[in-house]
């Protein structure tokens, strides 16, 4: 969170387009403990199906931006190694998972570098619910709980929504803005780059910044709007009665988005500011003690991050988002396996391969049966290509992509990758192995797939040889499962 306060300009906008449907009462529930979760009472069907988001996997990512810090410099300020670093951590496993990802550029900002903006499928593109938490952090220390919490809070429910892939009623884009510790910079940036209608399309921005303080509160961004409303009604089930984030107005990336007019709300725990004895004696804690005793210091590590506080912010993101933005029930799972012919027995349909990439050719033995997808291998430059156009149902738990590949090679370098073999779904790269990966039979690869569901997509293998000494990618028993 920034440390300057800046002055509200304008008053809170109605928010307006939204619906939210809350229980006629809310009931009290014990508080969390840091790892069991109790789902609130009464709840709409929605609400129900929320999710339980893993604090574990939450805390996964802070050590992953702890250890990113680390290696660079001990901190993750906008524009230095570790923000970049940070970008492309989050980035890569939102690709994995499915998500339209895109960076843009601040140039303005103190430090110019990279706002990451990630949109989910389904909803109306002009029915958008946005969720955003600022990814740098300041050059003292590595910014885990401000503003790591928020950032890692964020990215475990995109993934989890992913996962999930549910009938959506409103587009949910997520943000993570560079720069906000000099000026709320990359938020600003973002909001001025749209057109009046495109932020006439986002109905609710919902800001996290520090939402783990080790002796936190529960605060909520304009507690008592419309647009709070789903935050508030999950806080208010466990009986936690949070307050006005006072000490947050005007210092994060909300700031910009209440100026245009766009309705916003969010969660936070506190900064410097001290806690107040009511507050010590309603949620624990230490009075006349900062919220966060690691505020923009050095020890603002994954020490300094209380789970119970950052669970309960977790969940009722998860909460929150499934209230406003999910809708039309679950698909039904119409599992299986999705890939035809996958072991290459029946011909060549329904695949497209280069000419003699399906082969019973003795040079390379099949792993089962007679048939297998046989690429390169001739010692000279070529590129094979071996593909499948696969339907993958929505509504199942698990998908994976499963096959057997075979490297035999006569290179001699231990170094240098000469051939390679790329597996892509979509646009997206799976994985890609070379000479260097050469071993003795089958080695089975999987891959999760579940970003894709309810999309047709090909699944793309891609061999490439160089001039000398061949490289062969035999493939086997090829399987995509749904369940």
């Amino acid at each position: 969170m920034r440390g300057r306060t800046l002055s509200a300009g304008v008053a809170l906008a109605v928010f307006a387009g939204m619906t939210v449907t809350l229980a006629a009462q809310p009931v009290t529930a014990s508080p969390r403990t840091a790892t069991t979760v109790a789902r609130p009472i009464a709840a709409t069907a929605a609400a129900l199906a929320a999710p339980d988001i893993s604090v574990t996997n939450v805390q996964a990512h802070l050590t992953q931006f702890n250890s990113i810090a680390t290696g660079n410099g001990g901190n993750r300020r906008a524009g230095s190694a570790g923000y970049t670093a940070s970008l492309s951590y989050v980035k890569t496993r939102l690709q994995a998972a499915g998500y339209t990802v895109t960076e843009q550029y601040c140039s303005s900002c103190t430090y110019p570098s990279n706002n990451l903006i990630a949109e989910w499928r389904g909803g109306s593109a002009d029915q958008v619910v946005m969720f955003g938490a600022h990814l740098d952090g300041v050059s003292a220390g590595p910014g885990i709980n401000d503003n790591g919490t928020g950032s890692a809070t964020l990215l475990e429910n995109a993934l989890v929504l992913a996962a999930q892939n549910p009938t959506m009623s409103k587009r949910v884009r997520f943000a993570w803005w560079t720069d906000e510790e000099q000026g709320l910079n990359g938020s600003r940036f973002y909001v001025n780059s749209l057109s009046a209608t495109q932020r006439g399309y986002i109905k609710g921005y919902y800001n996290f910044d520090m939402v783990g303080s080790t002796n936190g509160g529960y605060f909520i961004n304009r507690v008592s709007s419309t647009t709070a409303a789903p935050l508030k009604a999950y806080w208010d089930s466990l009986g936690l009665q949070p307050e006005e984030n006072v000490e947050g107005q005007g210092r994060s990336d909300d700031y910009y988005f209440q100026q245009a007019g766009i309705p916003t709300s969010g969660y936070a725990a506190g900064a410097s500011a001290r806690k107040t004895s009511s507050q010590a004696a309603k949620w624990g804690g230490t009075a006349n003690s900062a919220y966060d005793p690691c505020y923009h210091r050095a020890c603002d590590t994954t020490a300094n991050v209380s789970a119970t506080v950052l669970n309960r912010a977790a969940d009722g993101v998860a909460y929150a988002l499934w209230q406003l933005a999910v809708g039309g029930g679950t698909p039904t799972c119409t599992g299986g396996q999705v890939v035809g012919n996958g072991g290459f027995e029946s011909g060549s349909t329904p695949w497209t391969a280069s000419s003699g990439v399906i082969t019973n050719a003795s040079g390379q033995p099949a792993r089962t049966g007679s048939y297998k997808a046989w690429l390169d291998g001739s010692g000279r430059s070529r590129t094979h290509t071996l593909s499948q156009s696969v339907t993958i149902p929505a509504g199942c738990s698990t998908y994976t992509l499963s096959f057997w590949l075979h490297i035999d090679t006569a290179e001699t370098t231990g170094s240098t990758a000469y051939d390679r073999l790329t597996v892509q779904v979509g646009s997206t790269t799976l994985a890609t192995y070379s000479n260097l990966n050469a071993a003795a039979g089958y080695v089975q690869r999987s891959f999760n797939v579940a970003g894709f569901a309810g999309q047709t997509v090909t699944l793309r293998f891609t061999g490439t040889e160089d001039s000398s000494l061949q490289t062969s990618f035999v493939i086997d028993d090829v399987t995509l499962q749904a369940s």
